[in-house]
């Protein structure tokens, strides 16, 4: 019997507001090939985002991605770690009832004997309240200005946010998360 991978068109049409969380205690692990298939995932994400392990492995990353994210998140994800460089951000998930829930991602390469990317690892875990609440308002700045402006507008108005908090990226994530 063969099965069928997910894929985004498999994604929850109806989306609710209604928000599942991690354990203070909890660890999602996953791991994709370099192109975001999932060939690896712990029992908790398989139980947060609502999919059978089985049903995820094969599946793209993507078929979690919520429509409240925006672009220009995960371009700069995939800029860094195809860079060999750690990701650290906050991500909003959907679930397959249509729900969602928040998660403080690290993503890192898998790099073979001869430093070459095979692979991709994310850890993520519930992150801070307040770091939600603080980030929710600058994506839907972000989802408008890839509306008005499409994805160069999107990180215009993120390079303006962050120098104008003299800031990086990732001091801004990590510092969110740690309750600055």
């Amino acid at each position: 019997m063969v099965r069928k991978t997910l894929s985004k068109e498999d994604s929850p049409k109806d989306i609710t507001n209604i928000e599942k969380q991690l354990g203070d205690n909890d660890f999602i692990v996953s791991k994709t090939d370099t192109k975001g298939n999932i060939i690896y995932c712990n029992e908790i994400f398989s139980n947060i985002a609502g999919y059978k392990t089985s049903n995820l492995i094969g599946a793209n990353h993507n078929l979690i991605r919520h429509p409240d994210m925006p672009r220009i998140a995960f371009k700069t994800l995939w800029d860094l770690v195809k860079d060999k460089k750690e990701f650290f951000g906050f991500v909003k998930n959907l679930c397959a009832d249509g729900g969602y829930y928040w998660v403080f991602a690290y993503i890192t390469a898998d790099l073979d004997i001869n430093k070459n990317i095979v692979s991709y690892t994310s850890v993520r875990r519930k992150p801070l309240k307040s770091a939600i609440e603080t980030i929710v308002p600058i994506y839907k700045l972000l989802i408008d200005a890839e509306k008005s402006g499409g994805m160069n507008e999107s990180a215009r108005v993120l390079g303006d946010f962050l120098h104008k908090n003299r800031t990086s990226y990732e001091e801004f994530v990590v510092n969110l998360q740690k309750g600055e």
